[in-house]
């Protein structure tokens, strides 16, 4: 009965209220109104709300003050107090949202922000925050949500690429376990795997939390690897989150303090600071929003000063306080454009909300904004120069151009060490001077000034430390049946020991400070244990890592680190040999009948160039048709021993000679070492020469337990797994090799060198065959990336460097017997595509001589057939016949020996000149005796 009664007044009251907003315009139709009620929500009191109160006041005056903005309109902000907390937060807003505003500047906490940006989604009012940075309020579902501050999302993007910067690669996250701590952090490990930088641990603090809480809590996170902390918290706590990690000496030298915008806001917002503040601070990077220096900033900033000292601010300038101020004066250009535009000011009942029967929930009274939609779309749409730079929203509503200062406390106060943008990274320069050049985000571009760091350290940290929580690093070690020399059990006090131990000890004995530890044996000692559950189990946390030998191969690294490799390792193939005897006819080996054959032909074929271009001219090269047949086979033949007795007098002759020499020696030379290589060392044979053969035969195929091998010829060699067989150690290899595949045993074996190499010092009746046909290596596994890693790779490479690997090798690897032997199977015939180079050469030489030749004789041929009173050629009287031109007189003339050729043209050309010398004498008697 008593609802029934209330309910007209509230109905009057609500209707009332409404008319008072809305100017008596029940028509729907937008006109210039009085006055337009915007609502605030924040705490009036926290170190934000004191600064964001001013500064939204001074807007409200500004924006009143100015007849280009609303005119005839006054703006109105009804602040509402939500005291920090999240309840009150929500109270306050449904209060607030009675009174028809037509947008919400707030609210301050991320908390409250989630629960009211559902009922303004209802109610379709736009909510803008000048200070909550949750990067979860972005997401879709919260399309009336506006942020008007940088989203945490950016700035943990900057936190990541400072800690990557200075190359650490865990950190502990120190966070409020609310919606703004828990939603900055989780962004901040999102930004830290891009980079394969991990939050080693999450420590979260009770939102108002005392000291004795963050005590049990810095003590727990101390005694952890990392020493890089991100605190990520409210201004109003934060501080004595550094006042208790100082009281517990974690403010010294090598430890990272890394502190989001809060603890900016709070020192900005505060008195100068005190002494004792600046103490405990010493050290801490810390972010703050970028606010670009401008005429405005200096104005407003002025401003606030006087208002300080009227005692109409009671608190200092901090950022939030300039987005405070721009948000004023965004939803007053909002309200302005939407008014112009005939935006519908008038609100309407949700059909979804009504007062249930028996509830004092008056939710009827919540109105839903008909021109909510229309007004947030011009808010998206801003676009103006504010006290922050250009306010600018991007297509996911978020700022343009978010950026960052990094600020480190040192000494009596605070410097700029350098900036964060999304667009440059991290640089020197503020960001708003980069904005006109090319964006460039890559290493080597990113700087900033030096640090000091906590303890006064000039030195970057290492960033980590070995856990002080008396738990040594567990290292799996395979509990290996043979092949012990690799490792195996110690005695006395030692635990392990072995080539792989002495040289991870010795490594460990270089790094700069103390790495506890204890070896675990993984393996039930009756047989090898498989490696690659022993790499996952570090993968999986069981160990931190471990020690043996281990392969580096490709399955492997894609889940843990591996160091420097310490030791060379590959596969190869071990199979059984005899020995055979030598053929009678080795002495065919060297070559393949190919070469055999062009050797011959060549031989023959520089025979018969010599003699063409001797004959002409040696007598040695002349005689009866038979006698000059075996001279051209006889000399070509000689030339294989450089005995032939024949001279060469001609260029052409001596010049093709030397170049068939040299082709003869280099032919000499190959033939005798591979003859002497077929008679001497290469006295083995195999069935199995090398990895071809292995793959394309159908014998079975041994591996040693535990190794890579087998997955490596199953996936890689398409090896089907039929054909393996799993042997134990050096005796099984023995006795399965000799076996064979037709009595049980194997045809080969495949291994890592190293195993071979030991395996091959003692049995000589095996020897590998082929190449090795893989390469990698042995080093020690980590967890991803654990610090570790790098150092121990130095550390190996300095034993390298210094001799001891080669000499900790020696001692427990020695190679004796066989094991030095050759790895060579039989060695290959020489073919003709080893010389025909040499070959291609001779050839072109004599073809050029040859050339040469029947050109010159040729031309003697002409000079020698152009006389009249010589013939081509002689009877065997000796005298001459008459001149022809045939082939057959060409080769007459050359078979005529060129010293006599040149006396007949000699004779021939004195002929001449005495027939003309007859002639003229008659010539002239007969000029003489004529009459006169």
């Amino acid at each position: 009965m008593r609802i029934v009664l209330l309910a007209p007044a509230i109905f009057l009251l609500s209707w009332l209220s409404r008319q008072e907003v809305l100017g008596q315009n029940t028509t729907g139709v937008a006109a210039r109104q009085k006055v337009v009620n915007v609502g605030a929500l924040f705490a009036f009191n926290s170190t934000i709300g004191k600064a964001a109160k001013t500064a939204i006041q001074a807007a409200v005056d500004d924006v009143n003050a100015n007849p280009s903005i609303l005119p005839g309109t006054k703006l109105n902000v009804v602040a509402m107090d939500t005291t920090c907390n999240g309840f009150h937060g929500t109270v306050e807003a449904l209060e607030l949202l009675e009174k028809n505003v037509l947008a919400i500047i707030g609210p301050q906490s991320s908390v409250v922000g989630h629960l009211l940006s559902h009922i303004v989604n209802e109610l379709q009012v736009p909510l803008l925050s000048f200070s909550a940075t949750d990067p979860t309020l972005s997401a879709l579902q919260y399309p009336f949500f506006l942020r008007t501050t940088q989203s945490d999302y950016f700035q943990m993007k900057g936190v990541a690429d400072l800690i990557d910067y200075y190359g650490w690669k865990q950190v502990i996250a120190i966070f409020m376990d609310d919606d703004y701590g828990r939603s900055g952090i989780s962004a901040l490990g999102d930004a830290l795997s891009m980079k394969r930088i991990k939050i080693s641990y999450k420590a979260a603090l009770m939102p108002g939390t005392d000291a004795n809480s963050i005590k049990g809590t810095l003590n727990k996170v101390n005694l952890m690897e990392s020493r890089v902390f991100v605190v990520h918290t409210s201004p109003d706590s934060g501080l004595k989150i550094f006042s208790v990690a100082k009281s517990l000496g974690m403010m010294s030298s090598g430890y990272v303090w890394i502190a989001t915008d809060w603890l900016a806001c709070f020192l900005d917002s505060s008195e100068p600071t005190k002494g004792s503040t600046k103490d405990i601070l010493q050290g801490i990077v810390a972010f703050r929003q970028h606010i670009p220096d401008s005429s405005l900033k200096k104005k407003f900033s002025s401003r606030w000063n006087s208002l300080v000292k009227q005692g109409r601010a009671d608190s200092g300038l901090n950022s939030y306080a300039f987005y405070a101020y721009d948000t004023i004066w965004m939803i007053a250009y909002a309200i302005n454009d939407f008014l112009n535009g005939k935006g519908n000011l008038t609100f309407s009942n949700d059909p979804n909300l009504h007062d249930l029967s028996g509830s004092t929930l008056k939710l009827s009274t919540l109105k839903v904004f008909d021109g909510g939609q229309q007004l947030l779309q011009i808010l998206t749409q801003t676009n103006f120069m504010g006290l922050t730079g250009q306010v600018q929203y991007n297509s996911d509503k978020d700022l343009m151009h978010p950026a960052y200062d990094l600020i480190n406390f040192a000494g009596i106060g605070s410097r700029i060490i350098g900036y964060w943008s999304n667009y440059s990274g991290l640089s020197i320069a503020p960001p708003e001077k980069l904005y006109d050049m090319p964006p460039n985000t890559s290493s080597s571009s990113q700087q900033l000034y030096s640090v000091l760091w906590p303890g006064e350290a000039l030195k970057k940290p290492r960033g980590w430390v070995f856990p002080n929580n008396g738990k040594p690093l567990r290292i799996g070690v395979p509990y290996r049946v043979s092949y012990t020399q690799m490792v195996k059990k110690g005695s006395g006090s030692k635990q392990a020991e072995g080539f792989c131990i002495d040289v991870f000890e010795a490594a460990v004995a270089k790094l700069p400070y103390a790495v506890p530890h204890r070896y675990i044996f993984y393996g039930d000692g009756k047989k090898n244990p498989s490696y690659n559950e022993l790499v996952n189990m570090v993968a999986s946390n069981k160990f931190d890592a471990a020690v043996g030998d281990i392969a580096i191969v490709t399955n492997r690294t894609k889940i843990v680190d591996f160091t420097q490799p310490f030791a060379e390792s590959g596969l190869v193939i071990v199979a059984p040999v005899k020995e055979i005897q030598s053929s009678p006819w080795s002495f065919l080996k060297p070559f393949t009948w190919q070469m055999w054959l062009v050797t011959g032909v060549s031989f023959l074929f520089v025979g018969a160039v010599i003699w063409i271009l001797e004959h002409r001219t040696n007598q040695e090269f002349r005689g009866p048709p038979r006698q000059q047949l075996v001279t051209v086979f006889w000399f070509g033949l000689l030339t294989m021993f450089f005995a032939h007795k024949e001279n060469t007098v001609s260029s052409l002759g001596r010049m093709v000679l030397v170049i068939w020499l040299f082709v003869v020696l280099i032919i000499n030379s190959s033939y005798t070492a591979s003859l002497t290589s077929i008679l001497t060392v290469q006295q083995l044979s195999s069935g199995i020469d090398g990895l071809d053969s292995l793959i394309s035969s159908n014998y079975r195929i041994g591996y040693q337990v535990g190794s890579f091998a087998k997955h490596y010829m199953i996936e890689e060699l398409n090896i089907a797994s039929s054909r393996l067989k799993e042997l134990g150690g050096p005796q099984e290899y023995a006795d399965a090799l000799l076996l064979g595949p037709a009595n049980g045993g194997v045809a080969a074996i495949v291994d890592e060198l190293p195993y071979i190499e030991l395996f091959l010092a003692k049995n000589c009746k095996f020897k590998t065959v082929g190449r090795e046909f893989t390469k990698s290596g042995w080093g020690f596994v980590f967890q991803r990336d654990s610090p570790l890693t790098v150092d121990m790779s130095t550390a190996i490479l300095s034993l390298s460097e210094g001799g001891d690997l080669q000499r900790m090798h020696d001692e427990w690897l020695p190679l004796t017997g066989c094991a030095k032997k050759t790895d060579d199977s039989s060695p290959n015939q020489l073919g003709l595509q080893s010389f025909w180079g040499l070959f291609l050469i001779c050839g072109v030489f004599a073809t050029v001589a040859l050339a040469i030749f029947f050109l010159t004789v040729a031309s003697q041929y002409k000079k020698f057939s152009s006389s009249n009173s010589v013939s081509g050629s002689y009877d065997s009287n000796g005298r001459s016949r008459k001149r022809s031109s045939s082939i057959k007189d060409f080769m007459e003339f050359l078979d005529v020996r060129e010293d006599e050729v040149c006396k007949r043209m000699k004779s021939m050309q004195s002929d001449r000149q005495q027939e003309s010398l007859s002639s003229w004498s008659r010539s002239f008697n007969d000029l003489s005796l004529s009459p006169p």
